[in-house]
């Protein structure tokens, strides 16, 4: 399995931001730049089909927004989660009361989906370090075990297939999801 790439270690976190953003995108974590893979088909499906869900939920009654690919910048480390859910509350702004570019603060629930090419332990410690900072849930999801490991602040995480019942935020708590559910996505016939 190839790990994400390390390109440097030797600059700060504020040298980090001036660089042209990557594609696929850089993250700045322990003052080490790392590129995250190229997202492939069951990574691609399964991130467009629940930030989709989670908007559909949260987005029109003003509870909750789902962002993929948004670069959170917050304790010292830059990160970009597959998908980042803010409640509404908490969503920047600018001076004109849209939407900010800079999200200088973590997610209130951060998702990631595993690649083939992905180190489990590496994105595994991004959602800790997420839920250290205040995060309130993280979920890791891996396509090919169709398991979504749950992180709660002050709990051991929990693996969920099948028909298990999903956490979601507070603020979205009339919505139910299982396992089953985001892997359903990945048929296509």
């Amino acid at each position: 399995m190839a790990l994400s790439t390390q390109v440097s270690s030797n600059l700060s976190l504020e040298e980090f931001l001036k660089l042209p953003e990557t594609k696929p995108a850089s993250e700045y974590i322990d003052g080490r730049i790392y590129q995250k893979p190229m997202p492939q088909g069951k990574h691609s499906i399964i991130q467009t089909e629940l930030s989709s869900a989670i908007n559909q939920v949260g987005k029109s009654r003003k509870l909750a927004l789902g962002l993929t690919e948004l670069r959170c910048t917050f304790g010292g480390h830059s990160l970009v989660p597959d998908i980042a859910v803010f409640e509404w509350s908490r969503i920047p702004t600018d001076e004109n009361g849209e939407i900010a570019n800079r999200f200088e603060s973590y997610p209130d629930w951060t998702i990631e989906i595993l690649s083939p090419d992905q180190s489990p332990n590496r994105v595994i410690n991004k959602i800790i370090f997420c839920l250290n900072q205040g995060t309130k849930l993280g979920w890791f999801i891996d396509p090919d075990d169709k398991s979504v490991m749950v992180f709660q602040p002050n709990q051991l995480p929990e693996v969920k297939y099948d028909t298990d019942k999903l956490p979601v935020l507070d603020v979205l708590s009339d919505w139910q999801v299982r396992a089953a559910d985001i892997f359903s996505w990945l048929k296509v016939k």
